[in-house]
């Protein structure tokens, strides 16, 4: 996976050497040919079908978005930024949604030249892979610049500060269409255990460039039964180290452990029957919960904080 760094308002910046080592703070938007972004290539491991479940949520929760083909949404793209070494989640997830929308153009982008050069016998005329970073490599022509509805992150802040992920969030979502998602998060090696802040460009009315989490996804394949505390190692960045009293994320997972003991009678008919009810036990406590089993059957909660 990559860890671009850059936000849509400064100068593009000088690409790292291979000896750098600093943490590199978030710099401008360049377009396609221009230098690319500081940041550090990460270790860019991935597994096939390691973000399948985050396709099939995606799939669930804005099914519009993806469909969606008037005005700039014609030919916008989905982006799977910070792929990495090897180009197989983009392509599963280009295989996916496409049985929604059949046209739909996806963009895989990589820090890292040679992966980006290696992912080129994978490309056709929907799919492509770029080398950029945070600031997205979209191309211009005629006036026009390519338009983008849905952007995935995954496991590329994790390596970075705290204080740098609202910065992040921002450079992305204010390259979104209005109504747009980023979607950023982290997920275990096998894609077990994923969990993922949704973010949505506002539509009207609001700065383009001010984040805020419209839902956090928790997401489990049951594959070695089921405790809410294991989502806590793949918490997005800007959470990860809240989970101590005081904190909401902390009062959810205290909930959560709460609603899953008493839902422990219907654990006879397995992890799956007893994560539905203590969803709805959530719910009774207070929590926003997607209550769709369509989701919650497939180990998908939404929960939508205050």
């Amino acid at each position: 996976m990559i860890a671009p760094t850059a936000a849509p308002t400064a100068a593009p910046a000088a690409a790292p050497t291979a000896t750098s080592s600093a943490k590199q703070t978030l710099q401008g938007a360049h377009p396609v040919g221009a230098r690319p972004p500081r940041g550090h290539v990460t270790r860019g491991k991935t597994a096939a079908n390691r973000l399948r479940r985050i396709d099939v949520w995606t799939a669930l929760y804005d099914p519009w978005l993806l469909r969606r083909e008037d005005g700039p949404w014609s030919n916008a793209w989905v982006v799977d930024l910070g792929y990495g070494a090897s180009a197989a989640t983009t392509l599963e997830t280009a295989a996916r949604l496409r049985r929604l929308n059949p046209a739909l153009r996806v963009m895989g982008v990589e820090i890292d030249r040679a992966r980006v050069d290696a992912a080129q016998p994978f490309a056709d005329a929907q799919t492509v892979f770029r080398h950029g970073g945070f600031a997205l490599p979209l191309a211009s022509a005629g006036g026009r610049t390519e338009t983008v509805r849905l952007v995935r992150a995954m496991n590329v802040l994790r390596q970075y500060e705290e204080a740098e992920v609202e910065a992040a969030h921002a450079a992305l979502i204010g390259q979104l269409l209005p109504g747009g998602l980023l979607i950023e998060g982290t997920s275990d090696p096998t894609g077990r255990h994923w969990v993922v802040n949704v973010l949505r460009r506002p539509v009207d009315g609001a700065p383009s460039h001010a984040p805020g989490r419209e839902a956090l996804i928790f997401g489990t394949n049951f594959a070695d039964g089921f405790d809410p505390d294991r989502f806590k190692a793949v918490l997005p960045k800007d959470l990860i180290h809240r989970v101590v009293p005081g904190e909401p994320i902390h009062a959810f997972f205290e909930d959560w452990r709460a609603a899953w003991r008493d839902a422990s009678p219907d654990s006879v008919w397995g992890p799956r029957f007893q994560f539905r009810h203590a969803a709805m036990g959530l719910g009774r406590r207070g929590h926003a919960i997607t209550l769709r089993r369509a989701m919650l059957d497939r180990g998908l909660l939404v929960w939508r904080p205050a």
